[in-house]
């Protein structure tokens, strides 16, 4: 939790749930708030990142970069075949230097997300921890915005 307050002496605590699924997110936002985003309970590997920004490709009318971090799944022998393809369709892979995330506008709304949007009764279990996140996933961008300028 972000802030709390308690009596002296009151233990506080949030049952978490144990043995469930986990959620993965890959997300593409501007800074003008426009949001892509895929999620699923599997592991995001090469092959899953290579889906979404390949149907991304598709979908711009101008040049586009994204900003990647320096996982391996970002710079994957597959990853590297595709920007190619990728450059000749208007869209361009720029790569942050390693230990930058603060450079990387993403990290910002999952911090957002973690801190301001999801709530701790969202953590009960993992259906409505999913059902939690999509929705605030689908209100980016509408009803939930990010001030980059700050």
């Amino acid at each position: 939790m972000p802030y709390r307050w308690q009596f002296r002496g009151e233990n506080v605590c949030i049952e978490a749930a144990t043995g469930g699924k986990k959620l993965n997110c890959f997300g593409i936002i501007t800074r003008a708030n426009a949001f892509s985003y895929q999620i699923t309970t599997e592991m995001i590997d090469t092959h899953f990142i290579l889906e979404h920004l390949d149907r991304f490709s598709y979908q711009i009318t101008k040049h586009t970069v994204i900003v990647l971090d320096n996982a391996k799944v970002h710079q994957s022998k597959a990853m590297l075949a595709m920007q190619q393809i990728w450059s000749k369709r208007g869209l361009f892979i720029f790569y942050l230097p390693p230990y930058s995330p603060h450079l990387n506008i993403i990290e910002r709304l999952w911090k957002e997300l973690k801190a301001r949007w999801l709530q701790p009764k969202d953590y009960i279990n993992d259906q409505q921890l999913f059902y939690a996140s999509k929705l605030v996933l689908n209100a980016i961008g509408k009803d939930l915005c990010i001030n980059f300028t700050k």
